[in-house]
């Protein structure tokens, strides 16, 4: 079976914003919610460095565990949802989120935030069920790495992107240039 994972490159991101306004247009994703965004690290220094960030589908997600109601499960092919039937709004999932992932509305105490909401590699969300009201689930088809233009962010079979990425960093050790 196939295991999805996020890659972002570092050495290739200039944020530029495209896989933001993708993932917000292939979502229908509300306003003050991010789920990927571009964070400038050692900024005004030689060190810059621009990150995709989002949520990086954890091997053991930290989330998941902090989740006190259960909403926020692995699928088997590694990808990280969240039921939004279950989801109380606490909280407890964006505190043990190492990458920032859990989004809730901007502004309001997280007694009134409303549902978490994150990135799901664009794989269909809990409320979309077939005729029989049996959920619909689809493979991955990330818009983020889809419409990134350096290709930045390698999203997909996590084999394939290790590889992917193992040849990147081969040569830029051997010639200096990023592939």
């Amino acid at each position: 079976m196939t295991t999805y994972k996020v890659l972002p490159t570092v050495e290739r991101c200039i944020k530029c914003g495209s896989c933001e306004v993708a993932c917000k247009q292939q979502n229908d994703v509300p306003i003050g919610i991010r789920r990927i965004r571009g964070v400038i690290i050692n900024e005004g220094t030689p060190e810059e460095m621009n990150v995709p960030l989002s949520c990086m589908h954890c091997a053991d997600p930290p989330c998941m565990a902090a989740c006190p109601t259960g909403a926020i499960s692995k699928r088997e092919d590694g990808i990280v949802i969240n039921n939004k039937d279950k989801c109380i709004g606490c909280g407890y999932c964006s505190w043990g989120c190492l990458f920032g992932a859990p989004q809730f509305l901007a502004g309001l105490p997280f007694t009134t935030r409303g549902k978490m909401d994150k990135c799901t590699l664009c794989v269909t969300p809990f409320e979309q069920k077939d005729d029989a009201g049996n959920r619909i689930e689809r493979e991955p088809n990330p818009k983020c790495s889809a419409f990134c233009s350096t290709k930045g962010l390698l999203v997909g079979d996590a084999e394939e992107i290790s590889e992917i990425y193992r040849k990147r960093a081969a040569a830029r050790l051997t010639t200096g240039t990023v592939l």
